[in-house]
């Protein structure tokens, strides 16, 4: 998603209590994700699969895999902070646009959330 910033650049707060999943072909990692539940609430961030991979299921796969993942730990809602440009991915998997909308690093985001 970043290939060319530094590790720090992708750091945000609280990344550490973050769960971490990800999908490889062999050993090569292809698709990755961060999930963080409280409460009743699961967020995923830094959700990415490698450009050349992307269109072959990793990352339907990955996502799927979060939301039972996040159902099964007590999270009602899950959401994340999506690019613009992915939106239409994440309403496959019946996730709506909240209406908050914003633009970080020269790229816009828009809030969308599931309830489980």
């Amino acid at each position: 998603m970043w290939p060319n910033k530094s590790f720090e650049h992708i750091m945000l707060k609280g990344d550490d209590d973050g769960l971490r999943f990800g999908v490889y072909n062999k050993t090569m990692l292809i698709s990755v994700v961060s999930l963080f539940i409280e409460g009743e609430e699961a967020q995923f961030r830094k959700f990415a699969t490698l450009q050349e991979e992307q269109g072959k299921g990793y990352g339907s796969q990955l996502l799927n895999y979060i939301i039972k993942e996040a159902k099964s730990r007590g999270a009602k809602r899950i959401w994340c902070n999506a690019r613009k440009n992915k939106v239409d991915f994440h309403n496959k998997f019946w996730f709506t646009e909240s209406g908050s909308e914003f633009e970080k690093n020269g790229k816009e985001y828009a809030i969308v959330e599931k309830y489980l």
